[in-house]
């Protein structure tokens, strides 16, 4: 599904990627952990094509086509999602109707006509349900007034309404309570299926008890220094980054 391929990346004329090889299969989610700086967060924002970022070599491609020259919109539309760490807020635009334009802009882009009233409103109460989202807070302006955990929930349910091929939550656990990230982590866990991919970037091992990956990589300077099991989570967990550092500069 994704493949990446002598990533390198900077922002403001920095190199912070130094060379991602990474390839994640329909049904699978992987982790990306690493210490503040290593680059987790560019890696997810070069992906999704935010502008700010200069890929200067290598390779994206998404269901072997190539994501590369693609904005953020037309990569969206071609199914990639990205979760914000810090999620905007746009008053006066409702969840229920932003997510309306997301899907008709897709669909539009993919040459079908606009979802049928009837059937946007199954898909929404439907998801809703699944997510256990009150329909109240689909008519709330989205972001505006809403809790940490609100605004993760939220991000959550337009991927359940976008159906995307592959979703990268950038540190979707920052700042949540227990039952936030166990609603958030459940939500994720109900729409995994053989035909999508996640990528959950994350600092800590407490999200992946929630979201069981099938590989964790560790990044590192810049690059994917090490990769394993859901077991090398607990590992960083009990030990750190230290020894990672070690092995690497040994």
């Amino acid at each position: 599904m994704l493949k990446v391929k002598n990533l390198h990346a900077s922002i403001d004329g920095k190199e912070i990627l130094k060379g991602i090889n990474l390839e994640v299969n329909a049904g699978e989610v992987h982790a990306i952990m690493g210490p503040n700086g290593s680059g987790k967060s560019t890696l997810a924002n070069v992906i999704a094509g935010r502008e700010e970022y200069e890929m200067t070599q290598g390779e994206i491609s998404l269901d072997s086509a190539d994501l590369t020259e693609l904005d953020p919109e037309e990569r969206a539309h071609r199914g990639v999602f990205l979760s914000f760490q810090y999620p905007i807020e746009i008053p006066g635009v409702s969840v229920t109707n932003f997510i309306k334009t997301a899907i008709n802009e897709t669909r539009k882009a993919q040459g079908k006509d606009e979802m049928p009233a009837k059937d946007m409103l199954k898909m929404l109460r439907d998801k809703s349900e699944l997510l256990e989202i009150d329909r109240k807070f689909l008519s709330r302006s989205l972001n505006e007034g809403f809790s940490g955990g609100e605004k993760k929930r939220n991000e959550i349910f337009q991927m359940a309404m976008l159906e995307p091929k592959l979703a990268i939550l950038d540190e979707t656990d920052s700042g949540l309570d227990i039952d936030a990230l166990r609603i958030v982590a459940n939500g994720v866990n109900k729409l995994r299926s053989k035909d999508n991919a996640t990528i959950v970037i994350t600092h800590y091992q407490r999200l992946l008890d929630h979201i069981i990956p099938d590989f964790v990589h560790v990044l590192y300077n810049g690059r994917i220094v090490k990769t394993g099991g859901k077991e090398l989570a607990h590992q960083l967990e009990e030990r750190g980054y230290d020894w990672i550092k070690e092995e690497v500069e040994a």
